[in-house]
Order: C-alpha cells, then structure tokens, then sequence
C-alpha cells in the first residue's frame, strides 16, 4: 500500500485539494514512499530539492501556471491515479560557484543554470568546454546551461533548442549576444564539464541562478550532469514528461 505525504502550495486550487484530499492520511515525509506536490513547477522544484535526498517518489499535481513538470489539476481518484503512473528518473546539473568574494557554493539545478548580468552593462564571458576553449569572449545578458527536462523553460524562450529526455545531452544557449552575435549556442554531451568566468567580475558583476536560487558577484562556476543524484518524478499514462517534450518540439517545427 503506497503511503503519502501531502505538501500544498498556497494558491487557491492547491488550497482547494487540500480539503478534497483530508479523506487521505497524511504519512509524515519519513514514513510515506510518495510524496504528492500540489503547486506550480516552481514549487515543486524547490519540494523536489528540499527533499530528494530521502529517496522519494514525487508525483506533482499542477495548482500553477504551465506545470511542465506536474500532471493535471484533477480531485478524482488520486490512488487509482497513482497507480497507472510512468516512472521518471532525472539526473540535476551541479554547479560549483566562485564568488568575487572567493565564496565557493555548491548547488544543483533540475532545469537550468543561468548566468544573468546584474547591471545595465552586458556580461563578458569565457566559456570552455572540458580543456578546450568554446567562447573566448562572449558578450551578452547572460548564458544558460539546460538539462533536456529544463530545455523548454527558459532555455525555449530565448530560442534554445528542445532536448529529448534521453538525449544524453546538454544545451548551452546564449541571452541576447553582442558578439558573437550570431553565435546561437551549442549542445553538448552531458559527459562534458562546462567552465564558465566572468572576465569582468569587478565592472560587470553577474549572477548564477539554478532553478530558482540566485547566487550573486560570481566571478567562475563549473556545471556538470550529477549522476550520483537521482529524482524520481511520476506521470500519469497521458501525460508523460517525454510526451510532454514531444509536443514541444512539434509545436517549434510548425
């Protein structure tokens, strides 16, 4: 018998669940084996990061806006729900930071890690790939690196590429580049080490922001796929993550 442990956002829907499901015991997150998120992705990211390390499986009911990484808002049957759900495990990038403090972070990111400019002036950035130079200067807003679950985040709305699920790969998409202008980005293999310093950390300070966790005044950062970190995320049979992506990248085609 599955056991669950409930955590609601404080959006109106989410609060709606929570009377709908008081029917369910609520294990605590210790005893359960599922946790069920009801909230938006932003909430369930920070959910998913508070808590990966107990080896759970989470399964995210959409109360927020896009809810790429939820399934539908749906009060019917959630252990017949539960039941016909798809497994999906997915590895985080790690970022290790370097602050012009030489503060050093270390942090995860299940959707991106982006490098965003904190003052009028645009970025300066050298970007190599493993030992080998990508961008000797990259003068921009910014740059993202993108998992292939984060690729139709903000990665797509800057004009990124959409990455399959078990595409083995990474994206790394400039934010408005100055030079070189029409440098549009690359994909890597998610074996690659990407380092990344700000040339300029004392005129034009830069922030790193996994998900949604802003680190400011970085001066170099290393990202990299984390395989000893795995999340397990549930879908129901329609709504696949993969699917999800599918749709996606034939919304881009037409």
């Amino acid at each position: 018998m599955n056991k669950y442990h409930f955590i609601f956002d404080k959006t109106k829907r989410a609060k709606k669940l929570k009377k709908i499901f008081k029917k369910y015991k609520n294990f605590s997150i210790y005893k359960s084996n599922i946790v069920i998120v009801a909230g938006g992705d932003g909430f369930m990211l920070r959910t998913i990061k508070k808590y990966y390390q107990l080896k759970k499986s989470f399964y995210g009911i959409n109360c927020g806006t896009i809810g790429f990484l939820m399934n539908k808002f749906s009060s019917s049957n959630l252990e017949n729900r539960i039941k016909k759900t798809k497994v999906f495990n997915i590895n985080p990038i790690e970022a290790k930071i370097v602050t012009a403090g030489k503060k050093r972070i270390n942090t995860i990111a299940v959707n991106e890690i982006s490098l965003l400019r904190q003052s009028r002036q645009t970025a300066i950035l050298k970007l190599n790939i493993n030992k080998k130079n990508l961008i000797k200067k990259l003068i921009s807003d910014g740059v993202i690196v993108s998992t292939p679950a984060g690729s139709t985040a903000y990665n797509l709305s800057v004009s990124g590429p959409i990455l399959s699920l078990n595409s083995g790969k990474l994206a790394i998409t400039p934010i408005s580049p100055f030079r070189p202008r029409r440098w549009k980005g690359k994909v890597i293999s998610e074996k690659s080490r990407i380092f990344i310093e700000n040339l300029q950390h004392e005129k034009r300070p830069v922030s790193a922001v996994a998900d949604n966790n802003e680190f400011r005044n970085i001066k170099k950062v290393e990202i990299k796929i984390n395989k000893k970190i795995k999340f397990t995320l549930l879908f129901d049979k329609g709504s696949s993550l993969i699917k999800k992506i599918k749709i996606e990248q034939r919304k881009k085609l037409n």
